[in-house]
């Protein structure tokens, strides 16, 4: 017959249970004491670069679910909270949670026993099967994504699979992207989530936007950029040359004197915005000479030299002067 102290230790370890320690600060590389924007930077870092769809690694997808169960810990000041009372350990090892801890943060829970870290932290306050307490009315998990676009798609809105996965295991869910949407944007897909328990509401899914790097436009907001090429007989006498859109390439009207750097600006051709309208298109000019020419053409930038009084350091030098008058 075990006495007074043996009969608690079996009581508490059928309450306790082992589980294995995950260190999810270290899985972020931020330390214990960083702050929730730490945090989520960390995590979104960490998403774009493991994102299954995107890396190659062979632990990609692992590494990818092991930052987002952390960051859903690590976001809610209350589950930050329990999981900081459980201490520190290195990641794999054994560990009890200690019997304060049941009573503070998950006292409807009989037994751990079979549960992971994760679980466990998910699971407090929910009850468990066997509970001798009448189960309460849980929300379920909200899950972070991010999500790779490349400018067509948001241009356009496009319909994606997404990959969840949760304490019931991975589903893919069908998401639509709706057109008009930007870089580093966050979207709410309400009820997506996971199901709540005993009638508690399904949780959502919040979609981080990254657009995919594109091979010409570059993109601020809703508007896109790209660099145009010009010679210098085009920036001097003005020209039509055809440049790339996302509905095909047009014809673009250059001013004569053009200088290196300016903008010039295509109205409408940029992305779409959400409701209605879109962003403009830039035309970014740079002046390219040719690497090598032949006897005639050296012979006529030779003869322009001698006749052309301009000198581009001379006018450089008027235009801060006049600038430095004027305030």
């Amino acid at each position: 017959m075990l006495g007074v102290p043996g009969l608690l230790r079996s009581k508490q370890n059928l309450f306790i249970g082992r589980m294995k320690f995950k260190d999810y600060y270290a899985v972020l590389g931020v330390p214990r004491d960083a702050d929730t924007a730490q945090i989520t930077k960390a995590y979104r870092k960490l998403a774009r670069q493991f994102h299954p769809d995107v890396s190659k690694a062979p632990d990609a997808e692992a590494r990818f679910k092991e930052a987002a169960e952390a960051y859903a810990t690590l976001k809610r000041p209350e589950k930050r909270a329990a999981y900081d009372e459980l201490g520190q350990a290195p990641t794999g090892a054994e560990f009890s949670p200690p019997p304060q801890w049941r009573q503070a943060h998950a006292p409807d829970l009989d037994a751990f026993d079979g549960m992971d870290l994760e679980e466990l932290l998910a699971a407090m306050g929910r009850g468990a099967p066997g509970t001798r307490h009448a189960p309460r009315a849980t929300p379920g998990r909200d899950f972070e994504e991010t999500i790779h676009v490349d400018l067509l798609q948001a241009h356009q809105g496009t319909t994606l699979s997404l990959r969840v996965a949760g304490l019931a295991g991975e589903h893919t869910l069908e998401v639509k992207i709706p057109a008009g949407v930007t870089d580093g944007q966050r979207l709410r897909l309400r009820g997506r989530g996971e199901p709540g328990r005993h009638g508690g509401a399904p949780g959502d899914i919040y979609l981080h936007i990254v657009f995919k790097p594109h091979p010409v436009f570059r993109v601020d907001g809703h508007d896109l950029g790209f660099d145009l090429a010009l010679t210098p007989s085009e920036a001097v006498l003005g020209t039509e040359v055809e440049v790339p859109t996302l509905d095909g390439p047009v014809m673009l009207t250059v001013p004569a004197g053009t200088r290196a750097s300016r903008r010039l600006r295509l109205r409408g051709r940029g992305l779409a915005r959400r409701g209605e309208g879109r962003g403009d298109l830039y035309a970014r000019v740079h002046i390219d000479v040719p690497a090598a020419v032949s006897d005639r053409e050296r012979a006529l930038y030779q003869e322009l030299a001698t006749v052309s009084p301009f000198n581009p350091r001379a006018a450089a030098a008027k235009e801060k002067a006049d600038e430095s008058a004027s305030r």
